[in-house]
């Protein structure tokens, strides 16, 4: 083979193993210098270099001396069919070795500045402790801890991920990826919503609890550009296409206020809000709620409130208006009306959409009825 032939051989495995020709020259010079210290009375050091334009090469040998130094440089340059069998073998050996450490080095380089970044992969493997997903080049592991409860992967299935982490090891970059993290929305958010990657929308705060709901609040750097409008889309399309990705996952969208008070009122949507009064410390906010949105702005075992917390970063403490004018004037709170039934829920009524008290007496009131004060209707028996 020519050193033209040779060059070019050189610059297709360059390409094929995806690393520059430059790495692998110094790998070729690596795998020489190895392959030269098999041959007999070879000398104790060489140094090999390589012309990159048409591969001719130079070894300069030396000799050490008692002290260690490098002595009686000279040109030992060998003829090809004198490197003989076993520096061939060496030669072989060492290249394969230096290319899959190459390989290993560059995948790493790949994804090691892309923590935060998300992927999509194919699950390969699964198992109790993690999900394997093959990423095309490398593989990704997805740790149970890092998996959303109640979703089942499905081998060959194809799923987006957050990475969190990159670590380097000796078989290559170990990628750990998560479907659990709050990255994931937001990167979600950026590939669905042209002005989040460009900037002009900003998600300013997400909390989560994932497989079930999500809260993001966010903000537009332009006043002509509505922030929630951006994310939902026309007939709800883009905000629906991170909801199918996250498997049904709930997602409420709220504006960012700089005004804490307007905020965390935002934060419990969609419980509307009567009052906020945020502390001296600017710590928790006391919230005072209509009597029939109390339930709904605690949401199903404390649910909203709890997203409501985590997006405001507050503690909060929800009161409805009678709790809060009992305690006002010194009474003890009574959350019942005058009719009686203490005990029930509020729930959305599917024909009408609108709220109702549903009474442990089997008692039905309307959300106009309990502002109204009036009587309950009963659906199974009327109320005395």
């Amino acid at each position: 083979m020519s050193n033209l032939d040779m060059t070019e051989a050189v610059k297709m495995l360059a390409i094929e193993k995806g690393i520059s020709v430059d790495a692998l020259l110094q790998v070729l010079v690596e795998a020489l210098a190895s392959a030269y210290k098999k041959r007999p009375g070879a000398a104790d050091e060489v140094i090999v270099e390589i012309n990159p334009d048409n591969l001719d090469m130079r070894f300069t040998a030396y000799d050490l001396d008692d002290d260690g130094n490098w002595v009686n440089e000279r040109d030992d340059t060998p003829k090809k069919e004198e490197l003989g069998r076993i520096a061939a073998v060496t030669f072989r050996q060492v290249m394969s070795q230096r290319i899959r450490e190459a390989e290993r080095d560059r995948k790493f380089e790949e994804y090691a500045n892309r923590e935060g970044d998300i992927v999509t992969g194919i699950i390969q493997q699964i198992d109790k402790r993690y999900t394997l997903l093959d990423l095309g080049k490398v593989e990704a592991l997805l740790p149970q801890a890092e998996q959303v409860p109640y979703e089942k992967p499905e081998p060959n299935g194809r799923v987006k991920a957050y990475i969190v982490e990159v670590r380097k090891t000796a078989k290559g970059p170990q990628i750990v990826v998560s479907r659990t993290h709050p990255g994931l929305i937001k990167r979600l958010f950026e590939l669905e919503v042209p002005e989040i990657a460009d900037g002009v929308v900003e998600i300013k705060a997400c909390s989560r609890e994932p497989g079930h709901r999500t809260k993001i609040a966010v903000w537009s750097n332009d006043h002509n550009v509505d922030p929630v409008g951006a994310c939902v889309g026309a007939r709800g399309g883009r905000v629906r296409m991170v909801v199918n990705e996250l498997r049904g996952e709930k997602i409420d969208i709220v504006p960012y206020s700089e005004d804490l008070a307007d905020f965390v009122a935002k934060a419990l949507s969609p419980a509307k809000v009567t009052e906020v009064r945020i502390s001296a410390d600017g710590t928790q906010a006391d919230v005072i709620v209509p009597e029939f949105q109390l339930s709904l702005a605690i949401g199903k075992e404390g649910q909203n409130a709890r997203l409501a917390a985590r997006l405001t970063g507050l503690r909060i403490d929800i009161k409805s208006e009678n709790q809060a004018a009992a305690e006002a004037s010194g009474e003890s709170p009574n959350t019942t009306s005058d009719s009686g039934f203490a005990e029930g829920k509020w729930t959305q009524n599917d024909a009408t959409g609108e709220m109702e008290w549903h009474a442990a007496d089997g008692s039905v009131m309307s959300e106009k009825e309990w502002a109204g004060g009036g009587t309950p209707a009963a659906t199974t028996e009327v109320a005395e």
